[in-house]
């Protein structure tokens, strides 16, 4: 991977980026990051930000995976409702489906008798929930339809020989299926897990606030604009680094595992 670094006009590439990184550092306004308030609001931003995406891409992939089964192998009254899922979910933009979750669907809640006083009031006004579900079901929407082509993929041989063996079909699927389906799925996972990151600034749309609710509050009332944007571009650049150092560590250590 160094070696591919040091390419004579990737060097150069580097070296305009650090230059050009440097004169914004060096005659940029950055006072602002000494401000308490926008500290304070910063990290609460990361870290709502990194919830966001840990707990939607989990959620996500908890639906995605009896979705691509349904689709792959399931009877045609699962496989039909499971494909019309995805296909819905794919074929509309995803600020699109967060309106009308909350301004369409949240807004009726209100209207029904004694929803005020119950114990689920508390959720159905936040737009926080919203949000996890909106993202939870774009990730099952664009995941259910690669866990299809995965379970597919897994040798139709192996699994027979697993049968011809006597191992009981949750052990198959437990121990043989879903961890190989799972292991070619790990690169998609991966962009698709950047992709969530990248999704994740939709959510100020609807009240929630990200880092990317913070740099725009930031611009506003500072009226700096390119600093804050340079400091959520590495923000989430850094994001990006981490997730896909986690998601090579994993391809190499998980084997696919065979009979």
């Amino acid at each position: 991977m160094l070696k591919e670094l040091l390419v004579p006009r990737r060097i150069v590439m580097m070296a305009i980026a650090v230059f050009l990184l440097g004169l914004c550092f060096v005659y940029g306004r950055w006072d602002w990051l000494l401000v308490p308030k926008y500290q304070k609001l910063m990290l609460t931003g990361i870290w709502n930000t990194l919830t966001l995406l840990i707990i939607t891409m989990v959620l996500g992939m908890a639906l995605a995976i009896p979705l691509g089964l349904a689709q792959a192998v399931g009877p045609w009254y699962l496989a039909r409702p499971a494909q019309a899922f995805c296909g819905l979910v794919r074929g509309t933009p995803l600020l699109l489906q967060l309106f009308l979750l909350y301004y369409g669907i949240g807004s009726l809640f209100p209207g029904i008798p004694g929803i005020r006083d119950s114990i689920f009031w508390p959720i159905l006004r936040d737009a926080w929930y919203f949000a996890i579900l909106g993202l939870s079901l774009s990730v099952a929407g664009y995941e259910g339809e690669v866990m299809r082509g995965a379970f597919k993929g897994v040798p139709h041989g192996q699994l027979e020989a697993a049968k011809a063996m006597g191992v009981p079909r949750f052990t198959l699927f437990r121990r043989i299926w879903l961890p190989q389906a799972l292991h070619r799925v790990l690169p998609t996972l991966g962009g698709e897990t950047v992709l969530q990151l990248k999704a994740t600034p939709l959510v100020a749309m609807i009240t929630v606030t990200d880092i990317y609710a913070v740099s725009s509050r930031v611009r506003t009332e500072t009226l700096i604009v390119y600093e804050p944007l340079l400091m959520l571009a590495l923000v989430y650049l850094a994001i990006t680094g981490l997730i896909v150092a986690l998601f090579t560590w994993f391809e190499r250590r998980i084997p696919t595992r065979t009979i």
